[in-house]
């Protein structure tokens, strides 16, 4: 096993920008993960492991490196220190990893049933949120549209707390997205507090493409034009309207009624 002593280190460097710089992130189509769980449901997943990084002297699940290892995952130890700084908790786990980002392309959602389409979703805890949801009920893909925060965040991989590497991920611009609802078969819609939104309760959602909107402005009036219907969670209480991420939660609950999905 390699053994890293200094930050100036071409993986530490290499590392610690994954971590800072999203335009890196995405021309190396790498990021940055962080615990033992991560690392199992990265591998579970499928997905390219590059390196494993793990604090000198800490007790480690030795099948876990022994699976990374396998497939190809180079294994360093750091020091505690040194691998505090390649953290973004304040208890690190002990163990660092980078992999391949967790991307599909459109054709993987061929014959999607559920979808939810983001735009210009901008909180990374909203993202992770929301990609947590879409996995325990069982949505068939997110798709990313413009103005959206990078998935491989750190802090949204966090979030997700494993789900980035179940849930299948698009992103794609919205008129393409509208366009790879529309082959499918589906209705789109979208939550929007307007006169003509129906409760969503009134429409057939589980077969169907919702789309979420910024945090601040919602859906934008581009995205909007495209959808079949706007639909609207009814609330009885004085708020005006529903965080992003409980507001998908809601419409994602509401996806697998009906089904079998939800008992």
């Amino acid at each position: 096993m390699k053994q890293i002593e200094s930050r100036d280190n071409a993986l530490i460097r290499h590392i610690l920008r994954l971590l800072r710089d999203r335009r890196y992130r995405g021309k190396q189509d790498e990021m940055v993960c962080e615990g033992p769980k991560m690392l199992g449901e990265a591998l579970d997943s499928g997905i390219l492991v590059k390196q494993v990084l793990m604090e000198s002297g800490r007790e480690a699940d030795e099948t876990l490196l022994a699976r990374a290892q396998a497939q190809g995952a180079q294994l360093c130890a750091v020091s505690k220190s040194l691998l505090a700084e390649l953290s973004g908790v304040e208890t690190p786990q002990g163990l660092v990893f980078t992999c391949a980002r967790p991307i599909s392309a459109p054709e993987q959602l061929a014959g999607a049933q559920r979808l939810m389409l983001l735009d210009g979703l901008q909180d990374p805890g909203n993202l992770g949120t929301i990609l947590r949801t879409a996995d325990a009920f069982a949505a068939d893909g997110v798709i990313l549209c413009e103005g959206c925060v990078d998935p491989a965040s750190p802090k949204v991989v966090r979030a997700t707390m494993g789900a980035v590497f179940r849930i299948p991920l698009v992103s794609c611009p919205m008129e393409q997205a509208a366009e790879l609802v529309r082959s499918l078969g589906l209705p789109l819609y979208a939550t929007a507090l307007a006169e003509d939104s129906v409760p969503l309760s009134t429409v057939p959602l589980s077969r169907s493409a919702v789309i979420i909107g910024n945090e601040g402005r919602g859906v934008s009036e581009r995205a909007l034009a495209l959808c079949d219907r706007k639909i609207i969670i009814p609330m009885r209480g004085r708020a005006e309207s529903l965080n992003a991420s409980v507001a998908a939660s809601i419409v994602l609950y509401e996806m697998t009624r009906g089904d079998g999905g939800v008992q």
